[in-house]
């Protein structure tokens, strides 16, 4: 192997350190707690959320919606990446694809849990049968099963194509150093890969062709989230602006997810030189241009609603905005918009201690944006009798909470047993960089 991406392989390949197996132990702790709340809600059915009347969607749909943006932006950085060749590409496109595949199965738990009977799923599915039960394409339900099961094998697809040269690189590697079971499982993953013309144009081929099928499916995935709310005739949900305001905001969380991951990544993996402070510059640069984004979503809407006609929903939106649900509305906006912005100034985005933070912010920004639409969207109604609060219940929490666990668990595991960052474009890099220099 190449001694320029030898500090790559090494890092998947060394014995994990007492920090990295105190933070598996805590994953997977949190995994059991997932489990006990998946097993809660299979044994008692949803009652066991905190879900009422007006409330009907509470933490379930918030975090689903919320997994979903990180996912797509994520998936949409890396995608376009790749379609443009950027040079950024290099640096962060294999944990970027990593955080959109972890964040994508993390989303998954939530479209078969909250079909009431999740044993039943299979009855979204368009399958011959003698009952001549045929899902209704009407439903939400089956619009979320669709999307979320198309973006699971996308996304799959997309991380696992861009990893196969580098497989094969760790199965030469481990072979080497004697560890013949790691060998073997590396070479099994890396579907026989001999690094032959043949073999980089087909992969070349089949990864810029699934990069390309990333970017519908992305709008299509988070515009079915959205007409999850605007095909009701709720106040301020029935407006045709709301997918582009869910995709828009969705923007600071994926990418502010990658930019606290390139941060750590560094300092854990010692990858200064192949994350350099070049690549964290643009990447902080991005996160402050999403959160403009979102600010203009967020202006778009007070603008529309406020002009709207409708009196019903001007005072849905002021419910949100001036009401009760404030502190959500106005917590979103600092977080996934205000806050982004300090990274344009040069001293700041240098510091790791600045970009996680605002960049786990900027995520936890958007989940308060979730809430804002999900639940204070339901704060007026029209009966009396119907206006309660919503209160979420342990096994929400734990759902979210085991969720985000399985989310870390799935990074920490992809950062020990594969390459961090791409070998073949940091080899492929350097030897246009060294052919530039004898140019000259």
């Amino acid at each position: 192997m190449s001694d320029i991406t030898a500090p790559i392989a090494e890092a998947a390949l060394r014995p994990g350190r007492w920090g990295f197996r105190l933070s598996v132990l805590l994953g997977v702790a949190g995994v059991v707690v997932l489990a006990i709340s998946v097993a809660a809600v299979l044994v008692a059915g949803v009652g066991v959320w905190g879900n009422n009347i007006p409330h009907v969607w509470g933490f379930d749909l918030i975090a689903y919606a919320w997994w979903i943006g990180i996912a797509n932006a994520a998936s949409l950085f890396a995608a376009i990446l790749v379609l443009r060749r950027h040079g950024l590409r290099t640096a962060v496109n294999r944990f970027a694809e990593a955080a959109a595949l972890a964040a994508i199965l993390s989303a998954a738990f939530y479209p078969i849990l909250h079909l009431g009977r999740p044993w039943l799923f299979y009855w979204t599915l368009s399958y011959p049968n003698r009952m001549e039960l045929w899902p209704q394409f009407g439903s939400a339900l089956v619009w979320d099963f669709w999307g979320i099961m198309s973006h699971v094998v996308v996304t799959s697809l997309f991380w696992f194509i861009g990893l196969i040269p580098d497989l094969a690189t760790m199965r030469d590697r481990a072979a080497a150093r004697g560890r013949i079971r790691a060998a073997r499982a590396y070479g099994l993953l890396a579907l026989g890969w001999r690094g032959s013309v043949v073999h980089w144009h087909r992969h070349q081929a089949a990864y810029r062709l699934v990069a390309a099928l990333v970017l519908p499916l992305l709008l299509w995935a988070q515009t079915v989230v959205a007409l999850e709310f605007a095909t009701t005739l709720v106040p301020a949900w029935h407006q045709a602006r709301l997918p582009l305001h869910v995709v828009v905001t969705g923007l600071p969380s994926g990418l502010g997810i990658v930019l606290a991951l390139a941060a750590v990544l560094r300092l854990a993996l010692s990858l200064e030189r192949f994350i350099d402070d070049a690549d964290m510059d643009l990447l902080a640069r991005l996160v402050a241009c999403a959160g403009l984004a979102a600010g203009l979503a967020y202006a778009h809407e007070l603008l529309i609603g406020f002009l709207e006609e409708d009196g019903t929903t001007r005072a849905a939106l002021k419910a949100r905005v001036l009401g009760a649900g404030a502190p959500a509305y106005w917590g979103a906006v600092l977080l996934s918009a205000v806050l982004p912005q300090i990274l344009w100034f040069s001293r700041l985005r240098c510091r790791t201690a600045i970009v996680i933070p605002v960049g786990l912010l900027a995520a936890a920004g958007v989940w308060l944006d979730r809430w804002s639409i999900v639940v204070d969207g339901l704060l007026r109604d029209h009966l009396p009798s119907m206006s309660r609060g919503y209160t979420p219940s342990p096994a929400e929490w734990g759902l979210l909470g085991g969720t985000i666990a399985l989310f870390v668990l799935v990074l920490l595991l992809f950062g020990r047993l594969v390459p961090a960052v791409s070998m073949f474009e940091t080899r492929h890099e350097e030897s246009e960089a060294e052919a530039e220099e004898e140019e000259r």
